[in-house]
C-alpha cells in the first residue's frame, strides 16, 4: 500500500525537486504552494497539487478536507516553505517580522495541526531550518526575522518532539546550510553553493524514508559550507 505525503514550498527549489522524487518511488503526494503551475505542469504520477498559502486559516482546512476525502491517514509531512528578507535590524519593520514569522513558525504549526489527526505511530514531521536558527551557529547581518524564526521553529519541532512522544509520532528538523536555490541568491546574491538543490532533496528524501524512523527531537546539521 502506497505511503502518503504532504509537502509544502513546492513551485521551486527544494520542493519541487521532492515531489519528483517521492512521485517516481511511489508515493501518494500532496503538493502545497502559492503557485502550483510550474508542479503541475511536471504531470507527476499519483501527485496532488493545490494552491496553498500556509498563512490562511482557510487554505489549511481545504487541506484537512483533501486528506480526510481522499487519503485519512499522513505517513510523512515536509513542512520545507519558507520566506527570506534581507534587511538591516534596523529597517525590519514589525510587519517584515510577523510576514517571516507568519511563514516559517506559524504557518508550519498551523499545518502540523491540521495533519496531526490522521497521523499513527511511526508517522513523521520533518521541519525544514536552516543553520543559521541554531544556537552558537555563524550568523550574518540582514538576516535577524529570517535566521530568529528558523531558530523559533528548531524550539517547535524539540517541543512537538516531547508532547508527541507517547503517540510515537517523530518530530525532527534539518537546518540546512547552502544550497543552491533562489532563496539562497537572494541572502547571498552572487555566492554559489556546492549543494545542488537535487541533491538536498535526494538527502531529505532518504532521510524521510529512513534515517528519521530511529530518531525524534533532533536537530540534524546538513551542511558543508555556511553560507
Amino acid at each position: 500500500m502506497s505511503k502518503n505525503v504532504v509537502i509544502t514550498g513546492t513551485s521551486r527549489g527544494i520542493g519541487l525537486e521532492l515531489i519528483k522524487i517521492f512521485s517516481n518511488s511511489g508515493f501518494n503526494v500532496l503538493s502545497l504552494s502559492r503557485n502550483i503551475s510550474n508542479s503541475e505542469n511536471l504531470n507527476l504520477a499519483n501527485t496532488s497539487f493545490l494552491s496553498f498559502d500556509i498563512t490562511k486559516e482557510n487554505d489549511h482546512r481545504m487541506v484537512k478536507e483533501f486528506i480526510s476525502k481522499n487519503w485519512n491517514t499522513v505517513d510523512i509531512l515536509i513542512n520545507n516553505a519558507g520566506l527570506l528578507i534581507n534587511k538591516n535590524f534596523e529597517d525590519t519593520s514589525l510587519e517584515d517580522f510577523k510576514t517571516i514569522y507568519s511563514t516559517n513558525v506559524f504557518g508550519v504549526a498551523m499545518l502540523t495541526q491540521s495533519c496531526l489527526p490522521f497521523m499513527k505511530a511511526k508517522s513523521q514531521v520533518i521541519n525544514i531550518s536552516s543553520i543559521g536558527g541554531v544556537q552558537g551557529s555563524v550568523k550574518f547581518p540582514g538576516l535577524s526575522a529570517y535566521s530568529s524564526s528558523k531558530g523559533a521553529l528548531i524550539t517547535l519541532t524539540e517541543m512537538l518532539a516531547e508532547e508527541y512522544k507517547e503517540l510515537k509520532i517523530n518530530f525532527n528538523v534539518l537546518a540546512l546550510g547552502a544550497v543552491q536555490t533562489e532563496m539562497l541568491e537572494e541572502a547571498f546574491p552572487g555566492y554559489e553553493a556546492s549543494v545542488t538543490a537535487i541533491e538536498m532533496a535526494e538527502y531529505i528524501y532518504d532521510f524521510s524514508v529512513k534515517g528519521s524512523k530511529m530518531i525524534n527531537g533532533k536537530i540534524l546539521q546538513i551542511s558543508s559550507s555556511t553560507p
